[in-house]
């Protein structure tokens, strides 16, 4: 039943970042992911079992200046994901997010998804810095031991 997982994890996208009722975020609908893909195809990443997808991660590489502008406030995630060009030299990745099935929390999946997808981007752009917008104090966590792992900087943006 591919399907339960699939509704499931789509579900917990829906509690966890209420993106039907925040326009500054970003719903990744499938003219989001044809533009996450020109930006990069390690952007969107999967990990699934015999029932379909247990585990989503999203990260974004873009321009310094991008991203010192979504930390400052400036630009909110929608319009961070407008901003970053296609094709260009990229030198810091968003950890935009991660989600994981009940389930199969606690056993590394979205850590070794995110630092694949993240080694992935950095054998083709100069990447200096990693940064995130953490939900929850398990994504502050998560972030916190990828740049460790990868050996980056991190920088957050703290929630409203």
């Amino acid at each position: 039943m591919a399907i339960d997982n699939l509704q499931r994890m789509i579900q917990l996208a829906d509690e966890f970042f209420e993106v039907k009722h925040d326009p500054d975020q970003i719903a990744v609908t499938e003219n989001v992911m044809v533009r996450l893909r020109s930006i990069h195809p390690s952007t969107m990443s999967e990990a699934r079992d015999e029932n379909g997808p247990i585990s989503w991660i999203l990260v974004i590489p873009t321009t310094s200046e991008v991203m010192e502008s979504f930390l400052a406030g400036k630009l909110n995630e929608r319009e961070l994901l407008e901003k970053t060009p296609a094709g260009s030299t990229y030198t810091a990745i968003y950890l935009c997010s991660a989600l994981v099935l009940p389930e199969f929390r606690g056993k590394g999946i979205a850590r070794k998804l995110t630092i694949d997808a993240v080694q992935s981007i950095m054998r083709d752009h100069p990447i200096k810095a990693l940064f995130s917008w953490p939900f929850s104090v398990a994504g502050e966590k998560l972030a916190r031991s990828i740049a460790e792992e990868i050996g980056l900087p991190i920088r957050q943006r703290p929630h409203a």
